[in-house]
């Protein structure tokens, strides 16, 4: 039998089932049998490859084998600082790919931290504490308040027993419990209200279960499963890397050969063409890019961690950088987590409880103002009968303890017990009514517990006069059915169909606005009832008013998913919660607009296949009661649609989806141990307007990457066509084999790094998110990279082949076109800075490393052209204030006449126009 169908069967089915007494448990003889049988309730992972073989599987990628390739040819041109370099680039990477490894490894230790150290079982007819992981299929679970539940079952007696399953459903409320009932077989994970489920905890109550499912057949066991089973794709820039570096390796080969065939064709040494081949082919093919990349995303890092994002893997930032969908879950992340009282109707009026009394801003407790109970008494009798009526505490404690409020003198305040009965404490606590100034003058003597049958709860407190009054809270429409009477100010008035009529739509508007309503009331009790009473004296009530909460959003979500609305990411909510508290969260974030997006249940999702999915799935803003892995079909569902996915949570529920995303996003604060691990960003502060910071720095490494990208390849390309058009115009190979490697050294290595900290277009947020599909060559980049890659080439070998043939001086022709190259390559750089903005508008001095790597190349340069040991070794010659005029001239003349050019015809240039996605 199906453990998911247990809930839509009655007890004694699975009793039979599994051979167990309710009364009397297991033996320990059955124990052991089941224990060989069904084995240990943990957590089983897959067995992991031996450390050696996950180092060595990092050298298999292409690009690492042509950069042990570039160490090899290096280090046999003498060239030790080279391959020394590139060889340590390449031990960084495998040893960055061997630590991401072991995320799987790190989700499922986590995993196991969610199992109860203990659990109270029946066994031999007695109460036993045994350890959890001997828990078997059948055991009958006791479970009081407080406890951590640490297998499945199926309940079979229940007695006010409200379990937290928030980290499997995202629910923030308690759920009540009931054994007797059966449930729809397709009842949603958070509706099985007759099961209990493993790493939820009991916040009230006691209750029995028998053990349906343990280790990895549990809900989280399905989890971790997901977890294991989902394999890791690729980021679109590691891609689009992998493709460029063999595209760039096989053509930069084949132009060097030709380089070489034409040179020795044409009368040049072969050991010096040879040797000017293989030099040319360690400059051209970009062997620093992987470093360059990396240094970037680290960097990139380093300014996330300053903004409260903690980045696990360095591609997760360039990936977030092109979102198209944040599917983000509701409670804890754009909500806080803590029901909250909003409105009170009381003696015919709404009271607004936001900015009013206390007000609850940046996690502290302020006090604003006193209800005063001579002028609102029917507001105050409320506030009175939810402090009262209440089993909850509000904490007092000491700084540093994490609390949801705090006083101005910087002390904290927590809730302990129901949330739900939290929110009152505190709604009374923002009107200055505080429980223990209301007990000094009355004394609680009784109390009539809450019940899912009664749908209420009544405390019976003796007052100082020694008569007694009753106060009670529960549905509105259980509790009015009781009442004859409503307070009105300092009155107490029979209920009219008008009255009742008012109170209906008040009642109506409030779940409108999907706040959960309770009604409260009070009764005068004769003295005699007050001993041992039922709920029989529970009638001839007193209404009093009606109190709506909510688990409001965070102030803060709502400008941050303006400002992803404004940057074309679309915001999904995907919650377990009811469809109706999902929507009006998600207008007031202005998520859902009527008309415009639509909603979906978890129910509704299943009666959908992957084709009607797909044809609304993009109209889609919020989902409600769905559970994991719904959610991983969702992620699915919008990557199959072209989305670049980014999804963030908190609890168990959402780490499979958050794996599946091409960029998982973890609360830092709230998030489980399992949905960090299995992230790739960590949100520090738990604010959903972070992930906005981490776009704008994704967008910024990525637009950088392409700058740097355009530099190194037009000036690599440069240096091969001058190779290769001066062997083709039948002139002396214009730079010797260690010039190039020099000029690989110069120009390839500081500036190249300084454009990879380039400071962001401003205007980067106000763009559509990138085409996912889109080549890293795309919107013009190729071009560029050609044409500057011809002026460059074209440019140094007019320079040497002018020279040579007026002067007959070799020597100084390729001391000069060696200056041109390094030169041209300097001015370029600069260019390179926007591909939007010009110089000026981009802001010439805005990048002081670009300023410093360009300064200290040129001096190096400088360096092998005027010291007279560096001469020799380079076989360069002095120049002359004419030579200089003519090398910065060529070299510079592209960069000035774009300047003027941008600045004079600016207005009339064509810019890119960006269309916001709505």
């Amino acid at each position: 039998m199906n453990i998911e169908k247990w809930h839509a069967r009655s007890f004694e089915e699975s009793l039979i089932f599994y051979k167990t007494d309710q009364a009397n448990g297991l033996s320990t003889n059955e124990v052991k049998i089941r224990l060989k049988q069904f084995g240990y309730n943990e957590m089983k992972e897959k067995k992991p490859s031996p450390l050696w073989k996950r180092f060595l599987a990092q050298f298999q990628d292409f690009m690492v084998v042509v950069l042990l390739a570039a160490t090899l040819i290096a280090a046999l041109l003498g060239e030790y600082t080279d391959s020394v370099t590139i060889l340590a680039i390449v031990i960084i990477n495998a040893l960055l790919g061997f630590v991401q490894e072991y995320r799987a490894e790190q989700s499922m230790q986590a995993l196991k931290k969610l199992a109860a150290p203990t659990a109270h079982v029946i066994r031999n007819g007695s109460l036993q504490q045994v350890p959890s992981r001997e828990l078997v299929p059948g055991d009958i679970l006791a479970l009081e308040s407080g406890d951590k539940l640490a297998a499945d079952g199926r309940l079979f007696d229940s007695q006010s027993l409200e379990i937290e399953e928030a980290t499997l459903t995202g629910e923030s409320l308690p759920v009540r419990k009931v054994a007797n009932r059966k449930f729809s077989e397709d009842a949603p994970l958070g509706d099985r209200k007759n099961m209990v489920y493993a790493g939820t905890s009991v916040t009230r109550g006691r209750g029995k279960a028998v053990v349906c499912a343990t280790g990895m057949l549990t809900e989280v066991g399905h989890i971790a499963g997901m977890i294991q089973s989902d394999e890791r794709e690729p980021t679109p820039l590691e891609k689009r890397l992998e493709h460029l570096g063999r595209w760039l390796v096989w053509g930069c080969l084949v132009i060097c050969l030709i380089v070489v065939a034409t040179g020795v064709a044409k009368g040049e040494s072969l050991f010096l063409m040879c040797m000017s081949g293989i030099s040319l082919a360690v400059a051209a093919i970009p062997e620093g890019l992987p470093a360059i990349v990396t240094v970037a995303l680290a960097l990139g890092v380093q300014k996330m961690i300053k903004r409260n994002a903690i980045v696990r893997k360095l591609p997760a930032v360039e990936t977030l950088g092109c979102t198209t969908v944040i599917c983000s879950d509701k409670t804890g992340t754009l909500t806080q987590n803590e029901m909250t009282v909003r409105q009170i109707f009381t003696g015919g009026s709404i009271y607004d409880i936001t900015g009013t009394g206390y007000d609850i801003k940046g996690g502290f407790l302020r006090r604003c103002q006193n209800i005063d109970p001579s002028t609102d008494i029917t507001l105050y009798n409320c506030l009175l009968i939810s402090s009262l009526c209440n089993n909850s505490i509000l904490k007092h404690n000491t700084v540093g303890i994490t609390g949801l409020w705090r006083r101005k003198n910087s002390h904290t305040w927590s809730i302990e017990g129901d949330p739900t009965e939290g929110a009152l404490l505190v709604a009374a606590a923002k009107g200055g009514v505080w429980r223990t100034e209301l007990e000094k003058t009355q004394r609680r003597i009784a109390e009539i517990p809450f019940e899912s049958e009664r749908r209420r709860m009544s405390v019976i407190y003796e007052q100082s006069d020694a008569t007694a009054m009753m106060y009670i809270k529960g549905a509105p429409d259980t509790l009015i059915e009781l009442c004859t009477h409503y307070k009105q100010e300092n009155q107490e008035k029979t209920l009219t169909p008008e009255i009742l009529l008012s109170i209906s739509q008040a009642n109506e508007q409030m779940t409108n606005d999907a706040l959960r309503v309770l009604a409260v009331a009070y009764r005068k009790l004769p003295k005699e009832d007050t001993y041992n009473p039922t709920e029989d004296v529970e009638n001839n009530l007193v209404f009093v008013g009606l109190i709506g909460m909510i688990d409001p959003p965070r102030e803060e979500v709502k400008p941050a998913i303006a400002t992803c609305r404004k940057a074309g990411i679309k915001t999904v909510m995907i919650t377990g919660d009811h469809r109706n508290t999902a929507i009006a969260i998600a207008k007031e974030l202005n998520m859902f607009i009527e008309g415009e997006h639509q909603s979906l249940t978890g129910a509704e999702l299943d009666s959908l296949n992957d084709t009607e999915l797909a044809q609304i799935i993009n109209k889609v803003s919020v989902y409600a009661r769905v559970s994991p892995v719904h959610k991983l079909r969702i992620v699915k569902a919008l990557k199959r649609q072209g989305h670049i996915v980014a999804m963030t949570g908190d609890g168990v529920n959402d780490a499979p989806a958050i794996k599946e995303a091409d960029i998982g996003v973890a609360m830092g604060l709230t998030g489980t141990d399992v949905t960090k691990e299995a992230s790739s960003m960590i949100l520090a502060d738990d604010n959903f307007a972070t992930i906005v910071a981490a776009v704008e720095e994704g967008r910024g490494i990525y637009d950088n990457i392409r700058k740097f990208i355009r530099y190194l390849l037009s000036c690599n390309l440069g240096e091969v066509l001058t190779m290769f058009v001066a062997a083709l115009a039948g002139l002396p190979i214009p730079l010797l084999p260690v010039q190039i490697l020099w000029v690989n050294l110069v120009t390839d290595g500081l500036p190249a790094m300084a454009l990879g900290v380039d400071p962001n277009d401003h205007d980067i947020m106000n763009r559509p998110p990138r085409n996912p599909g889109e080549s890293i060559f795309s919107r013009g980049l190729s071009r560029k990279i050609m044409t500057r890659g011809i002026q460059i080439g074209f440019s140094t070998v007019l320079v040497f082949a002018v020279v040579y043939l007026l002067k007959n001086d070799l020597a100084l022709a390729r001391t000069m076109a060696f200056c041109t190259l390094v030169l041209s390559q300097m001015f370029h750089v600069f260019d390179c800075r926007s591909e939007i903005f010009t110089i000026l508008e981009a802001g010439f001095l805005r990048n002081k490393f670009l300023i410093a790597a360009t300064s200290i190349s040129i001096c190096m340069q400088l360096s092998v052209i005027y010291c007279p040991l560096l001469q020799e070794i380079f076989e360069t010659v002095p120049l002359g204030l004419y030579d200089w005029i003519v090398i910065l001239t060529i070299s510079g003349w592209t960069f000035i006449v774009n300047l003027f050019r941008h600045i004079f015809l600016r207005h009339s240039i064509a810019r890119p126009t960006f269309n916001r996605v709505q």
